[in-house]
């Protein structure tokens, strides 16, 4: 079986059955990837995502894996559309801007447990880089050298990248939850929440 950079290299040469395989394998994860901070404009970024993969001429640097150069592109084309919405003279600033901040779509999860809502509102609530950074470690269960080869930075600054979101998660959690017993709910099992939001963002 060829494995992703091979597919790619197919596509590129026009092997559309390549494309299709790479497409079925990813969809889903850029699909949560990007519904989570860009809502009902989840579809074009995919889209956007798998263009520019099939059109750029780049190859992944030595050491690098496929999942965390498709990664880096989605990172990059989700900042891209940010910077498109942002009115003349406004900045965008991934490392300050929330998602609340720049005001997608909102994402629904109806009928869902409580702490599964409250670690959405509080993931959309912080930096949209550090939302990114714990989405790739709780969702796509990627490592700090992962983070690193997506970020494009040392792993040591990814490693800090991670410490520094899960703190300014915590506050947002303690900030916008209910009750001291949501709180203690959602912060002692946070792993598990963090897969039943996954879940929850699957498409449908």
């Amino acid at each position: 079986m060829p494995d992703d950079q091979q597919l790619l290299e197919s596509w590129r040469r026009g092997d559309e059955d390549a494309g299709e395989q790479l497409f079925e394998h990813y969809y889903e994860g850029l699909a949560r990837f990007f519904r989570s901070k860009a809502g009902d404009g989840a579809a074009d970024l995919i889209q956007r995502t798998f263009l520019i993969l099939l059109e750029t001429k780049s190859r992944m640097r030595e050491g690098t894996s496929f999942h965390c150069y498709l990664y880096g592109i989605a990172r990059n084309v989700l900042y891209e559309h940010y910077r498109g919405k942002r009115r003349d003279g406004e900045r965008f600033q991934p490392d300050e801007n929330s998602v609340e901040d720049l005001g997608p779509t909102p994402t629904t999860l109806l009928a869902q447990a409580q702490e599964t809502r409250l670690l959405l509102q509080a993931l959309r609530h912080i930096p949209l880089e550090s939302q990114l950074i714990l989405e790739l470690y709780y969702w796509e269960q990627m490592t700090a050298k992962e983070i690193a080869d997506v970020l494009e930075v040392p792993e040591g600054t990814a490693r800090t990248r991670i410490r520094r979101a899960k703190q300014l998660l915590e506050a947002q959690l303690a900030a916008l939850a209910d009750t001291p017993q949501l709180l203690q709910s959602t912060v002692t099992d946070l792993d598990s929440w963090a897969q039943h939001l996954r879940t929850a963002l699957k498409p449908r």
